[in-house]
């Protein structure tokens, strides 16, 4: 275990690398990498155990841009990488950076399935609904009949929604942020590391060139406060401009309503508990969407379950301590050995 007293004090100099940033000017990627540059001084974790991994994409180019250790990998393979560099070395505190493209298409088994397990490692998922590193073509995120450079006559394609899938493989974390809140989505990375398991963060980011005002609504800042609901473990699940709006459950729907109005009073209102085992009220959050609903952000699910990469721990030093194989020489000489 590490001795948090014995860690170096860090700032965010320390994460910053000595690479140039290679994005397109106003791209939301850099205040993404602001975030995390910021948070990583805070999860009081030497340097030397951080490693960011990535695949392909203009998210991937992210391990370049940190002052950590880093593995650039293959389009869609991040997450099995990482996987593996987790599993070799539980103490390594492991970052996927990864789009909506890289994630949900090519990477699509590899996500659900890193989720399943419960590794503990954080995944953090660009989503600008858009390939943007091969010039706009639709992605499975981009909204259905969205005209792009490949669906010309727009997309017939129905959308993954990221939050969904993630509760449909049992996902332990999940959290939503946006690109233009560097506040808010530094709160949600330093949550995220404190969860054991599988840490997903969906960034809702823009793409200023090939897809650019994409989440312009829930963003903007003349209509965020009546479009996005900021969710807080123990807190009511209020939002609006005059802080007057609500959700309450109704049937087995999520509904909003006008405190005051209709007979609704500020004790009908839900209070967050992302704590909760059953995913049900996670998923009702995560669909949640525009014009019927405002976005949820914050974090939305965050439940203590088994994780794979201690289990796996567990499981050697079990299996070491009854086995009569202690190490590479008592293997040699075990079984039928060939004697002159």
């Amino acid at each position: 275990m590490t001795d948090i007293k014995n860690i170096q004090k860090y700032t965010r100099k320390d994460f910053v690398s000595d690479q140039e940033v290679k994005w397109c000017a106003g791209c939301g990627d850099y205040s993404i990498l602001s975030a995390v540059q910021n948070a990583l001084p805070e999860l009081e974790t030497e340097k030397e155990k951080f490693v960011f991994v990535s695949g392909i994409g203009c998210s991937s180019r992210f391990p370049y841009y940190v002052d950590t250790f880093g593995f650039h990998g293959i389009h869609g393979r991040a997450a099995a990488i990482a996987s593996g560099v987790k599993s070799a070395n539980p103490r390594l505190n492991v970052w996927i950076m990864s789009g909506d493209g890289d994630s949900m298409a090519i990477g699509g088994n590899h996500f659900i399935h890193v989720l399943r397990r419960n590794m503990n490692v954080n995944y953090v998922l660009f989503n600008n609904q858009i390939y943007g590193l091969t010039k706009g073509q639709y992605s499975p995120t981009t909204p259905l009949g969205q005209v792009t450079k490949t669906s010309p006559y727009g997309t017939i394609e129905h959308p993954f929604k990221p939050g969904e899938l993630a509760m449909g493989a049992e996902g332990t974390f999940y959290a939503r942020g946006t690109d233009n809140n560097p506040k808010q989505m530094k709160e949600i990375f330093i949550e995220a590391n404190k969860h054991q398991g599988t840490s997903l963060v969906e960034i809702l980011q823009n793409c200023v060139i090939f897809n650019n005002n994409t989440h312009h609504e829930i963003t903007d800042k003349t209509t965020r406060d009546d479009n996005q609901i900021y969710l807080k473990a123990g807190e009511k699940m209020i939002f609006g401009k005059e802080k007057n709006k609500g959700l309450v459950l109704d049937g087995l729907k999520l509904k909003v309503v006008t405190i005051g109005e209709d007979g609704y009073t500020l004790d009908d209102i839900l209070v967050h508990d992302p704590s909760m085992e059953d995913p049900t009220m996670a998923f009702l959050l995560a669909r949640m969407s525009l014009p019927e609903y405002p976005v949820a952000v914050g974090v939305l699910r965050a439940v203590v379950a088994p994780v794979y990469d201690q289990l796996m721990e567990s499981q050697i030093e079990e299996v070491k301590s009854i086995s009569k194989i202690k190490n590479m020489t008592d293997l040699m000489n075990s079984g039928h050995t060939f004697v002159l």
